[in-house]
């Protein structure tokens, strides 16, 4: 090859990548004023009762909501189900109690609930009746359930104290 090909081949290449460079930088300025929202440093999420989001899952699809109940128990319930999928190695699925039903332990299945199985791992304690606030978003109405992500989980009232390890003397 001749110097002037050499020269008119490294002109091209450098003129494509300043062009594609350019495009990139135009589209993503693009994209990033105009699709995305502006983004609040803190989610506000709203207080609402379990019964209503169970009644009208469509009502807080994608909403930032906040629930208080009674934990009922860790549970498998909706893990791996493809159209809300949670995949079963990462995250473990709990019921709280229904709070129309104050008498009995019954479950509130029609709420699927996922929690990440490191947060889980740390209440792993928790007994059925204990009060527990959590925070998350619905993201799916599958089968006419609210399923939702927790993004906080807390444990406000435990009916019995953990056990502590008595020491002896010997």
């Amino acid at each position: 090859m001749n110097n002037k090909k050499i020269k008119t081949i490294f002109l091209t290449l450098a003129i494509s990548i300043t062009a594609g460079t350019t495009i990139n930088h135009y589209c993503f300025a693009q994209s990033s004023t105009i699709s995305r929202p502006a983004v609040s440093p803190a989610i506000q999420y709203t207080q609402v009762g379990a019964l209503d989001v169970v009644s009208a899952p469509h009502k807080y699809m994608n909403k930032y909501i906040k629930i208080k109940g009674k934990f009922d128990k860790f549970s498998t319930l909706g893990l791996d189900y493809p159209p809300a999928m949670r995949a079963s190695d990462k995250y473990i699925s709990f019921l709280i109690q229904r709070p129309d039903v104050p008498n009995h332990n019954i479950p509130l299945s029609e709420l699927k609930i996922f929690l990440k199985k490191e947060i889980a791992e740390k209440h792993i304690d928790l007994d059925a009746g204990d009060e527990i606030e959590f925070c998350g978003r619905i993201f799916s109405s599958a089968l006419g359930d609210a399923w939702m992500d927790v993004d906080d989980f807390k444990v406000l009232t435990a009916k019995k104290e953990p056990k502590k390890e008595e020491k002896t003397i010997e």
